[in-house]
């Protein structure tokens, strides 16, 4: 077999190895929260809200990108950033909206873990949340984050089942690639749930937060000081865009899959509702038969177990960016106490949220939304520091990227007003 040019192998590799923080971003942005979106997304409106999976990606990638260029260029988190540049009473409302949506995240991706799990195995959910709970804040603590998504990717690989069964669920892909390209918007309450809530898992607070923090994580690691993290070269700054927009494309390639399965494999059959697992996990039925509910779950607890530790992670990096506190995932507790402390609280009130008697797959819908509507303001936040040459220096936003994130928090704004408004 003929070897690839140098050249080629080359760039090959350097591409992969340009790949980082944006690409478990991306990964944790299809979380049990997003997949159970998606998959409520495709089963009400069939292949209509395909087109939202090619509009957001761009804006995602924008918001995203703005956040890892903040965190590569000033060698500080979000918080950390907010914390030297604006008042008390903005970072602390910042970090407010942060939590909020974070436990219910944390509460409503272990309950959806803890749901799957009972649909296979019969296991209690109220057994099964804390004990997905403590199985992953034992990880962190004994382990690392890293370690974790090296060993946990692997099972988000079963996401890709979506991909193979839209190619045996007989999709009508004249239909699919047509909605793709001309959005379709309903003027109704439901419609507008769907879309905040896409949006919402999608462009999520958290993911703002962990990918500046990330970004400052990897140049620790390389053994860089605040001082020698501060600025970027270019091809840095390049790496990092080819980092995030590939983390983004493979999320929204997932969600385009969710929905397209869902819509051929539950719309197409009047099932146009998803209240429980193992309703949602009929999507796969087509690829894997009875199966499907492994899959299904094996999908659930692989993206949680990544997903989570993001949702818990965020919260103490921004907790402990506000305090000017020292601590990270990559310390261990010992040496890193009210990181770890504000991580374990935030895991524990998302336990305790599992016992309000709330359905786990609404609940994960819900969450989305609730995401969808706090983001605004903490995009607005982002949108400025990066654009403030005191904050960025000569690397502020080029204009494209501004007009995207404009345009990212314009939409978002409009959706919620339609939300409230239908």
């Amino acid at each position: 077999m003929p070897t690839a040019p140098r050249g080629e192998e080359g760039s090959f590799r350097r591409f992969f190895s340009n790949l980082g923080p944006g690409l478990i971003t991306g990964a944790a942005d299809d979380d049990p929260s997003g997949i159970s979106t998606y998959s409520v997304a495709g089963a009400a409106f069939g292949y209509l809200p395909l087109w939202t999976a090619l509009f957001s990606f761009p804006l995602m990638s924008a918001v995203q990108l703005m956040c890892a260029r903040l965190g590569l260029v000033t060698g500080l988190g979000l918080a950390g950033v907010i914390r030297r540049r604006y008042s008390p009473w903005v970072l602390w409302g910042a970090c407010t909206l942060l939590i909020v949506a974070n436990v219910i995240n944390i509460a409503a991706d272990l309950g959806g873990m803890a749901d799957a799990t009972r649909m296979v195995t019969g296991a209690p959910v109220a057994l099964m949340v804390p004990v997905y709970g403590l199985v992953i804040v034992s990880l962190l603590m004994w382990s690392s984050y890293r370690s974790i998504a090296r060993v946990f990717k692997w099972l988000t690989l079963v996401l890709l089942a979506y991909v193979l069964t839209a190619f045996v669920a007989h999709v009508d892909w004249r239909l699919a690639l047509h909605v793709t390209f001309v959005p379709h918007v309903e003027w109704s309450r439901a419609f507008f749930s769907v879309l905040v809530a896409i949006l919402g898992t999608t462009i999520s607070p958290y993911l703002f937060f962990w990918q500046a923090a990330q970004e400052v994580e990897t140049e620790r690691a390389m053994g860089r000081d605040l001082a020698h993290r501060q600025g970027a070269t270019p091809a840095e700054l390049a790496a990092c865009r080819t980092d995030v927009v590939t983390g983004m494309f493979a999320s929204n390639a997932i969600m385009y899959f969710i929905i397209v399965t869902t819509a051929a494999t539950l719309h197409a059959h009047g099932k146009t509702s998803i209240a429980t697992a193992q309703e949602a996990a009929e999507a796969l039925r087509p690829l894997a038969g009875a199966g499907a509910y492994w899959l299904f779950t094996l999908g659930l607890i692989g993206t949680g177990i990544l997903a989570v530790p993001v949702l818990a992670g965020s919260c103490a990096y921004a907790i402990a960016e506000a305090s000017a506190w020292r601590g990270s995932l990559d310390r261990r507790p010992a040496r890193a106490k009210k990181f770890y402390g504000v991580l374990a609280v935030a895991m524990l009130l998302g336990i305790a949220l599992n016992y309000a008697g709330l359905n786990a797959i609404k609940l994960l819908f819900t969450t989305a939304v609730i995401n969808g509507v706090l983001a605004p303001p903490l995009i607005l936040i982002v949108l400025l520091l990066t654009s403030d040459r005191t904050v960025m220096g000569a690397n502020v936003n080029s204009r494209p990227l501004a007009c995207l994130g404009w345009l990212t928090l314009a939409v978002m704004i409009v959706a919620a007003l339609g939300l409230f408004c239908t």
